[in-house]
């Protein structure tokens, strides 16, 4: 649902924006941000008063929508008279239930939240039916922004039907920007200053059926942008990954030896009934071949633990098999069911106890495995992209291969690579040294 709103004169006036969710989510936020930042506004921190507070939500979970309820409530408490704008997959998904709430002005689906300006100077108050169309907005983190790493959109929806997955009715039928887009839009962030590119969409791997153009052959052309110094790929299905977009990845130091591949199971059992379009043996061999191009490379996974019918045989499947394969770490998320889902039909859901008990279990698990994986880079020598000081005072960055940093200097490392010495842990991050270079 949409409700056209009043908006005055833009002089001065205040904008608040808040993200959840994906970095698809964020690539879009980014060009909202630009867009406000056009028109005169002022971006302001989430949680102080502003004239507008968008929030661009996720509906990927239960606690991702409880997540939005909650900002929904901040936002019009710390801006009582400012319009309040919620857009995206939650908004798209349960726009009735937004309208409800307090304080809430505006609400947009995913294809109209980029007609927010539109509807922020429309003087009639009127709701409109939420279509989605295959119409591709294109997106990528800008100037107003405040991040170090620009996330670019590449591909948007899904064509997959996961039992348990709500996105492809969120965000519609897969489509896709042409390389030459991708490339024009990968060359404005190298001009604005980005040094690292993420490629980001909801299910990237299938870039070549919606756009009917390779993705390999897109990597490949970004990779060439003179001033571009690191790319990464967003999450990454392992049934799409192959043999030449591996090459063209290894081919060149710019791209980051990291990976994000979903899982979500374990169980071959869980994983049919997830419709996944693999087996947990296919699942393996791709990490392996990974590790076989990126001996160092940091892999991270999707765990979905208390699928329906779920046994404790299928959890404890799950469980050898993170610790058997060489992923360096992973987000677990207990089963949610989503209205209009298959999954959300089947008998015998699991209690919230039971999923609670498991989610923790893999969690600890998965701690200690990206302990192991800090410990064995300990000694060695990488490059890091600094963003921010801490509030301990420390500079913050990521390596090459997504372990989180921390040094001490008095310079100003904001957006800057340099080589550091991975010396120490400190909790989830690694304490380093910067590396004097003569």
């Amino acid at each position: 649902m949409m409700s056209k709103i009043n908006s005055t004169s833009n002089s001065l006036k205040k904008v608040a924006l808040h993200t959840l969710g994906c970095r698809l989510n964020f690539s879009e936020t980014g060009s909202l941000a630009q867009g406000f930042v056009d028109r005169g506004y002022e971006i302001v921190e989430f949680g102080n008063e502003a004239d507008v507070v968008l929030i661009n939500t996720c509906t990927v979970t239960d606690s991702a929508d409880s997540t939005c309820r909650n900002l929904i409530r901040k936002a019009h408490k710390s801006s009582p008279e400012g319009k309040i704008v919620v857009v995206g997959c939650y908004a798209q998904m349960e726009a009735e239930k937004i309208s409800g709430m307090q304080g809430v002005d505006l609400i947009l689906g995913n294809t109209e939240k980029y007609k927010v300006f539109d509807y922020l100077n429309e003087e009639q108050n009127e709701s409109i039916h939420v279509d989605l169309t295959n119409d591709f907005w294109g997106a990528a983190t800008t100037s107003a922004d405040d991040r170090t790493r620009a996330f670019l959109k590449i591909q948007d929806g899904c064509n997959y039907i996961c039992s348990f997955c709500i996105i492809p009715q969120a965000r519609g039928r897969a489509r896709a920007i042409s390389i030459n887009e991708a490339v024009a839009s990968a060359k404005k962030l190298v001009a604005d200053g980005f040094l690292e590119i993420v490629l980001t969409g909801v299910n990237i791997g299938e870039y070549e059926k919606s756009s009917g153009e390779r993705l390999h052959h897109l990597v490949a052309r970004i990779l060439e942008i003179e001033g571009l110094m690191r790319l990464r790929l967003s999450s990454v299905e392992p049934n799409t990954i192959n043999d030449e977009l591996l090459e063209v990845l290894k081919s060149s130091p710019k791209f980051m030896d990291h990976f994000h591949i979903p899982l979500q199971s374990g169980d071959d059992i869980i994983l049919q009934g997830m419709r996944r379009r693999y087996t947990s043996d296919d699942y393996k061999k791709i990490v392996n071949k990974i590790k076989n191009y990126f001996p160092r490379a940091g892999i991270g996974a999707d765990v979905i633990v208390g699928f329906p019918g779920e046994t404790e045989e299928q959890f404890k499947n799950t469980y050898d098999f993170l610790k058997e394969v060489p992923i360096t770490h992973f987000h677990v998320f207990p089963f949610s069911k989503r209205k209009g889902t298959t999954a959300a039909k089947l008998e015998n859901h699991i209690h919230s106890a039971t999923k609670k008990s498991r989610t923790r279990a893999l969690n600890m698990f998965g701690r200690a495995k990206l302990n192991c994986f800090m410990q064995e880079n300990l000694g060695q020598v990488s490059e890091v992209l600094f963003e921010r000081r801490n509030k301990a005072g420390l500079f913050e960055g990521y390596t090459t291969n997504y372990l989180r940093v921390q040094v001490e200097s008095r310079e100003d490392l904001s957006n800057q690579i340099r080589p550091v010495l991975l010396k120490s842990l400190s909790s989830d991050k690694i304490n380093g040294e910067l590396v004097i270079i003569n």
